[in-house]
């Protein structure tokens, strides 16, 4: 069958993925998720807003669509909050993948718009393209030359064009150029840009609001995504963009309409988590601290970012090393092909500003020793 001849060729290949068993209870430094401010350890957080949930007797389900759901004061409270922090209006969506999903799909649903995304996009913006069915090209990434070659070349026999991106990527920790894409858009007639914040939200910019809001260019960037369950320790995701944008959202991103909406208990903890994150500056302060420190131990190049990756270049290798760090006292898991090209499997190193330092020195020497198996 179908099934088991993929089971096999999956176990062959060295990309069979299991469910991770629970590890809380380890003594291993967790350098494989992404609660990037340490939010999610934040007992003290918690607390205060249980206390305010008793008081609020927030439900615990929606029990419908957002479009069908009769209370909607959580969401609406959560909405607003984000408003007012980037001066646009927000949608919210069950999870980053239901935002890319459902909103690039309804950008995308004819063969009148083109959408050119960064070759390195991650599944989520990749399987609304796919949704949407209009007419695809990838640049090279970060590749803003070709990026302008596909535009010249292709965009003038559409009606619109869709040009997607990450802010921050989620594999290797690098930026895009945020302003090389706003002149791609502005040069290119009928264009929109479209940047996914999943891993800037909270962590970097002003209020940890993203790399848009840093670089200055809220209003050239018609829709940006932010996400509540990496850095700010909640679930669900939200697009910042304008009136008109978010009322076609709502009568044509599917995820939206046909999705039962967060339980409002989820969405009055990510009100109260966003309202702090703005002034966790001391935790972004140290996240950036702890980045420079890794870059260092990992002897990478570039601007450091909270995640760094540690080539190892095959399934197999990548498992091994994932073993070798788990024994040394360090939790990194493997990444492999799939989720990036053949070739590039690698060891996901993402940070915690609740980290030290003196926490990851010892990284140093266990690197240097799986460095030289890797030659």
């Amino acid at each position: 069958m179908y099934i088991d001849e993929t089971l096999s060729r999956l176990q062959a290949e060295g990309n069979m993925r299991r469910l991770p068993p629970d590890s809380r209870d380890s003594a291993c430094l967790d350098l494989s998720g992404n609660d990037y401010l340490g939010i999610a350890l934040r007992d003290d957080l918690r607390c205060e807003f249980l206390a305010e949930a008793a008081e609020h007797h927030y439900s615990m389900t929606a029990s419908a669509s957002r479009l069908l759901a009769s209370r909607q004061t959580e969401f609406e409270s959560l909405e607003k909050v984000i408003s007012d922090a980037y001066g646009r209006p927000t949608l919210l969506f069950n999870s980053g993948y239901h935002a890319n999903t459902g909103m690039i799909a309804a950008l995308s649903a004819d063969k009148h718009t083109l959408v050119v995304a960064d070759k390195l996009v991650h599944a989520s913006i990749i399987d609304g393209m796919r949704l949407g069915g209009a007419p695809i090209a990838r640049f090279r990434h970060n590749d803003y030359t070709h990026l302008r070659h596909i535009l010249a070349t292709k965009a003038g026999g559409f009606r619109s064009v869709l040009i997607v991106a990450e802010s921050i990527y989620s594999m290797d920790g690098d930026r895009a150029d945020l302003h090389a894409l706003v002149e791609a858009k502005e040069s290119t007639p009928g264009a929109m840009l479209y940047v996914d914040e999943a891993h800037a939200v909270g962590a970097i910019g002003p209020c940890g609001l993203g790399l848009v809001q840093q670089e200055g260019l809220g209003s050239k960037v018609d829709i940006v995504v932010g996400t509540m369950g990496k850095a700010l320790g909640g679930s669900g995701a939200y697009g910042v963009m304008d009136k008109r944008l978010k009322n076609f959202m709502v009568n044509k991103a599917r995820s939206l309409i046909f999705s039962t909406a967060l339980p409002p208990i989820c969405a009055a903890w990510n009100r109260f988590v966003f309202e702090r994150m703005q002034g966790m500056d001391n935790e972004r302060s140290r996240l950036a601290q702890l980045s420079h420190a890794l870059y260092d131990i990992l002897g990478l190049e570039g601007e450091p970012s909270h995640i760094a990756p540690l080539i190892a270049g095959s399934p197999e290798r990548a498992l091994a090393i994932s073993a070798e760090l788990e024994n040394l006292g360090f939790h990194v898991l493997p990444i492999r092909t799939p989720t990036v090209p053949p070739g590039t499997d690698r060891l996901r190193f993402s940070l915690c500003a609740s980290y030290t330092r003196e926490q990851l020195t010892p990284l140093r020497d266990c690197i240097n020793a799986l460095k030289k198996g890797l030659k």
